[in-house]
């Protein structure tokens, strides 16, 4: 039996032409998989959020394992930049759609699997509508609104969540499954404060790292299918790069879980960006911004002012803006003695975020005329000196 009422209600009526047997052969002579294991993948309806890091190796090995139908969200442009981790998309898909890039590597890797584009933002107001017809939601995203979102969507129409993470050496992945087992919530009730956890564009990521993440859920998600295994639900799977370490946590279903508990009190989607407190409206202590075209006008008319980086030592080796100071932001508490509070500061970073942080550091000692770069170093190559190279 399978995991899934639905799939083992439908996959009787799927059948394998002589190609796709010779396809899926060392499938088929598995005791654990067989016809009917196969059949049940070509009838699986499975939807990806994200076709990144982990959506790369993911959606690569449910095309070649004949998943019937993969959902694809997504509404990113491939960059230079996601080239090193994300092997769906090529050099010569930079610019495109990710969902157009990921479409045609799915369709040469296996043209019968049909595959269904959504390239929209996902929401609160059109979540429910794409979850609903497929068996399994995979997430492969990288920020706090989306997994809360995406783990409520779930909880809501019962459907397992096939869980992953990445940040630089480290990753984790996890079946999560409200009417089964513990949800997201369970393990994490409340998100952490903006600008507390570093993104991968913050802190990186190991190139190759998702590619093991990314096949794991892969795995859960055959094993789901195929209705075969021991799934990871109520284990959260951590792995540890740098060491070669794999590590297991049992994970329970909180009792006072506010969506899958039994008093639950979330019956409908929210606001997921207010709810992770990165709300769009303007706050009273925001931190005041210059362009990076601003800061090039004040260095042309020679303004007297100071430019700090509070970047790592290995990134101002990277590139830098002409005259800037660096004081990395862990050392900035100890070196703040160097910094004259009485003169006009702009701090810098790689897109704005750890500056800011910086900044609300020397508001609170006392300074007052500093500013922060919008966009950091990026928007100066960006809008400014292309010679700057991005990371």
């Amino acid at each position: 039996m399978s995991y899934l009422p639905r799939i083992d209600a439908a996959y009787s009526k799927s059948a394998l032409s002589n190609d796709e047997i010779r396809r899926y052969g060392r499938h088929l002579i598995m005791p654990e998989v067989t016809m009917e294991g196969q059949k049940k993948l070509k009838a699986a309806r499975v939807l990806t959020i994200g076709t990144g890091g982990l959506g790369s190796p993911l959606l690569a090995y449910l095309t070649a394992a004949g998943v019937g139908k993969i959902g694809l969200v997504d509404y990113d442009t491939v960059d230079y930049s996601n080239l090193h981790r994300q092997i769906i998309h090529k050099t010569s898909s930079v610019g495109k759609p990710k969902i157009v890039s990921a479409m045609e590597t799915m369709k040469e890797i296996n043209p019968y699997v049909e595959v269904q584009p959504y390239q929209v933002a996902l929401r609160s107001d059109n979540a429910l509508e794409i979850f609903k017809d497929y068996d399994i939601i995979v997430d492969g995203t990288d920020n706090f609104p989306t997994r809360y979102l995406v783990n409520d969507a779930c909880v809501l129409l019962d459907k397992p969540n096939v869980y992953g993470s990445i940040f630089r050496f480290d990753g984790m992945t996890t079946v999560f499954w409200g009417s089964r087992g513990p949800c997201y919530r369970c393990l994490y009730p409340e998100p952490p404060p903006p600008g507390m956890v570093p993104s991968c564009a913050e802190g990186g990521v190991l190139g190759v790292l998702p590619g093991v993440i990314g096949v794991i859920q892969a795995i859960e998600t055959v094993k789901l299918i195929i209705g075969k295994g021991d799934l990871l639900l109520g284990r959260l799977l951590m792995f540890d790069a740098l060491k070669m370490k794999f590590k297991e946590v049992r994970l329970r279903k909180d009792p006072k879980c506010p969506i899958c508990g039994p008093e639950a009190t979330i019956k409908e989607l929210i606001d997921y960006e207010q709810f992770c407190g990165m709300g769009h409206a303007p706050k009273p202590d925001a931190v005041p911004e210059v362009s990076a075209e601003e800061l090039s006008d004040m260095i042309n008319e020679k303004r007297d002012f100071d430019i700090v980086d509070v970047r790592e030592r290995h990134e101002w080796d990277i590139a830098q803006i002409p005259g800037a100071k660096l004081i990395p932001l862990g050392e900035l508490p100890q070196r703040i003695h160097e910094l004259d509070s009485s003169r006009e500061i702009v701090l810098v970073c790689k897109i704005g975020d750890r500056s800011a942080k910086a900044w609300k550091h020397l508001h609170n000692a006392g300074f007052r005329k500093i500013k922060n770069l919008a966009g950091g170093i990026a928007a100066w190559s960006e809008d400014v000196d292309p010679s700057v190279p991005l990371y």
